[in-house]
C-alpha cells in the first residue's frame, strides 16, 4: 500500500476542527452556512402546511379560534377578569407571543432525533437547525402580530370601553419577542440534548408546555391571582416577558422594568447552560440516537 505525501503548498478551503470549549460558537462558520440556514427556514415554513387546503391561513385561524374558546370558557362561563381589556383582545395578545415560544420549543426539542439522518452524512454547524426553527417561526409570528394589530384597531373603533392610545412603548415590542425567542431556543436545545438518551421527554414535553402556559399568565391576569401565588409568578421569567409584551402592545399598564431585567439575566445564564449541554451532546449523540 502506498501513500501520497501531502504537498506543502496545498491549501484547503475549509478546515474542520473540534471545539476547544463547550461554550464556543463559531459565528463566522454560521455566517458561511447562511445559505443553508435560509434553506432550512424556507423548508420549515413551507412544509408546515404543505398539501393543506387553507395553507398559511391556518396561521390566522388557529389563534382566533383558540382565543374565542378561552373567551367563552374563562370569561363568559368563568367570569375571570382581563385587566379591563376586551376579553378576546386580552387572550389573543397573550396567545400571539406564547404561540411563538411553544412552537419554537416543540420543534427545536426534536433537533437531534429528527435530523440524525442528515447529521450522520454531512457536516455543518448543528446549531443551524434550531436557529432556522426560531427564524422560520418568526415569520409566522409576524403574520399573527399583524392580526393582533387588526383586532386592536377594531376594538378601539367598536368597543366604547376600550380607548387605545398609541404610545412610544409599542416601539419596544421587539425586545420581548427577542427574549421569548431566546428562551425557546435555550429550552429547545436543552431538551433536544436530553432526549437523545431519555426519549420519555418527548412525550412529556407537550404536557409540560401546556402546564407552563397556565403558569406564565398567558390567559389569566396576574392581578387576579392570589397573593401567595402571585409572588411565585413573578419568579417565572416567561410570565414576566408575556406581561412585558402585553404592556408594550396594549399599553394598559406600566412596564415592570425590574422584572424585565431579572428575566434577561435569567435568559443569559440559561442560554450559556444550554449551549454547554448542546455542544457536549453534539460530539457523541450519533452513538445514542
Amino acid at each position: 500500500m502506498m501513500y501520497k505525501q501531502k504537498d506543502s503548498s496545498e491549501s484547503w478551503d475549509i478546515v474542520i476542527t473540534p471545539k476547544t470549549s463547550l461554550l464556543s460558537i463559531d459565528w463566522k462558520e454560521i455566517w458561511r452556512y447562511r445559505d443553508l440556514l435560509q434553506m432550512f427556514v424556507r423548508r420549515d415554513f413551507v412544509a408546515q402546511y404543505k398539501q393543506t387546503i387553507l395553507g398559511p391561513l391556518w396561521f390566522l385561524i388557529q389563534p382566533v379560534f383558540t382565543a374565542y374558546t378561552y373567551f367563552l370558557v374563562l370569561n363568559r362561563m368563568g367570569n375571570m377578569p382581563t385587566d379591563g381589556l376586551p376579553p378576546f383582545l386580552f387572550y389573543i395578545a397573550g396567545l400571539t407571543i406564547w404561540n411563538y415560544f411553544a412552537t419554537c420549543l416543540t420543534a427545536t426539542s426534536d433537533t437531534f432525533i429528527s435530523n440524525a439522518h442528515i447529521f450522520g452524512k454531512v457536516y455543518f454547524p448543528r446549531i443551524i437547525v434550531p436557529l432556522s426553527i426560531v427564524v422560520s417561526n418568526l415569520i409566522k409570528f409576524g403574520i399573527q402580530f399583524l392580526l393582533l394589530i387588526f383586532f386592536i384597531i377594531y376594538f378601539d373603533w367598536k368597543s366604547p370601553d376600550f380607548d387605545f392610545h398609541w404610545h412610544v412603548n409599542i416601539l419596544l415590542f421587539p425586545i420581548p419577542v427577542l427574549l421569548i425567542g431566546g428562551f425557546a431556543l435555550s429550552s429547545g436545545m436543552l431538551v433536544s440534548a436530553m432526549t437523545t438518551k431519555y426519549r420519555d421527554l418527548r412525550f412529556l414535553l407537550a404536557f409540560g408546555v401546556q402546564l407552563l402556559m397556565y403558569a406564565s399568565a398567558v390567559i389569566i391576569s396576574p392581578n387576579s391571582v392570589p397573593e401567595k401565588y402571585a409572588t411565585i409568578l413573578k419568579f417565572n421569567p416567561i410570565a414576566n416577558i408575556v406581561e412585558f409584551f402585553k404592556a408594550t402592545i396594549l399599553n394598559h399598564q406600566s412596564i415592570d422594568w425590574p422584572a424585565v431585567i431579572y428575566s434577561t439575566a435569567f435568559l443569559i445564564v440559561f442560554l450559556l447552560i444550554s449551549i454547554i449541554i448542546f455542544n457536549k451532546t453534539e460530539k457523541t449523540f450519533m452513538d445514542t440516537v
